[in-house]
């Protein structure tokens, strides 16, 4: 029975070492199709057992990072028909994790609330695209993927990915301007 026991463990540390330089990409992956922490760390999870079940050597394949989004992504399509009757949401205490950002010491107290200010904005606007715009601009502008990444992990045409793009962008650019924050008067310095 030890001998069984010490296989598991080596076995689980290999899988470990396989998936952890992927493991913040698929939680952000996870996190911007579900818009719920709670949400994108049970699909994760899922998709782990599952990787884990069917002894999936990450190794192995020529390009990890694109099939494991693949996978992730057909695990959050089949999480989401499972739990159709609870609708996709956005936190409001999650709606300041949409954009990501580091930190950077060098702004002062200004620019570091402009900065906040910003990227609340337009985490509001990014909340009003449909869907299928919405992650497909925070995938390629925002996490980096090429769209041929893209195109494959989520099987959609090349070409349908860049006019969903494209429509994203304007429609991204619409609501921003439409929904401009307006200047407060009192911080006008009156010269």
């Amino acid at each position: 029975m030890a001998k069984i026991s010490l296989f598991a463990g080596r076995r689980a540390r290999q899988f470990e070492k396989q998936l952890r330089p992927h493991l913040a990409d698929l939680y952000r992956y996870a996190y911007r199709l579900t818009r719920s922490r709670e949400d994108a760390e049970d699909v994760v999870q899922d998709l782990l057992v599952r990787l884990y079940e069917k002894q999936v050597a990450i190794d192995n394949l020529d390009n990890p990072k694109t099939w494991l989004l693949k996978v992730l992504y057909r695990q959050f399509i089949d999480w989401q028909r499972k739990n159709q009757r609870t609708p996709t949401r956005l936190n409001d205490e999650n709606a300041d994790d949409i954009i990501d950002t580091t930190a950077n010491e060098q702004l002062n107290p200004e620019q570091a609330l402009q900065q906040d200010q910003t990227h609340k904005h337009l985490s509001h606007v990014l909340a009003q695209l449909n869907e299928e715009h919405r992650i497909l601009i925070m995938l390629h502008d925002v996490e980096g993927f090429t769209l041929q990444e893209i195109h494959e992990a989520v099987d959609v045409p090349l070409g349908t990915l860049k006019s969903r793009l494209h429509r994203g962008r304007q429609q991204l650019r619409a609501i921003y301007v439409r929904h401009r924050e307006p200047v407060d008067e009192s911080q006008r310095v009156n010269g």
